[in-house]
């Protein structure tokens, strides 16, 4: 089969790849370009752990074609920090142990991202709604719901 020649922009970064017409962009993004911080989990769409932004709106990698990618904007996962260290959304989520085994963590913490660049201060309902796309088998959401609300806190009110 023949391959198609993508350009894209993953974490503000211009990338050039190949790719196979049928595969995800969550193979690109792990087996050929070698970010392996986005995960797969269901590989069908049902468990948000390969959740990535493209031109900012929250999509599972795994249903989205790398063909499809060609003068996009992607943001995932090692997108979020900066060099100056972690996202106050990644030190909420360590700082309220908000995370297990990790499968679903980088889906968690873009789409939070996602939520909260949209609804700055969500409520808790909201907070659930917008992460109702992503499961986690390990820690019981709570703490997840309040690492956001916290994150949510210091993003709007910055100290």
């Amino acid at each position: 089969m023949n391959k198609i020649q993508i350009e894209t922009a993953i974490n503000g970064e211009v990338v050039e790849f190949l790719c196979e017409p049928q595969q995800s962009l969550l193979e690109v993004l792990r087996e050929t370009l070698g970010r392996t911080g986005t995960k797969e989990g269901c590989a069908t769409g049902d468990c948000g752990a390969c959740s990535v932004l493209m031109d900012g709106r929250l999509v599972c990698a795994c249903l989205v074609l790398a063909a499809e990618t060609g003068g996009h904007a992607i943001t995932t996962i090692e997108g979020i920090a900066t060099d100056a260290g972690l996202h106050p959304i990644q030190q909420k989520f360590l700082e309220h142990a908000a995370l297990q085994c990790g499968i679903c963590t980088p889906g968690l913490i873009v789409a939070t991202k996602a939520l909260l660049e949209k609804h700055p201060e969500p409520d808790e309902t909201t907070i659930r709604y917008w992460l109702a796309g992503n499961l986690c088998r390990c820690t019981g959401y709570d703490k997840i719901i309040r690492a956001v609300q916290d994150a949510a806190r210091e993003l709007a009110h910055p100290a």
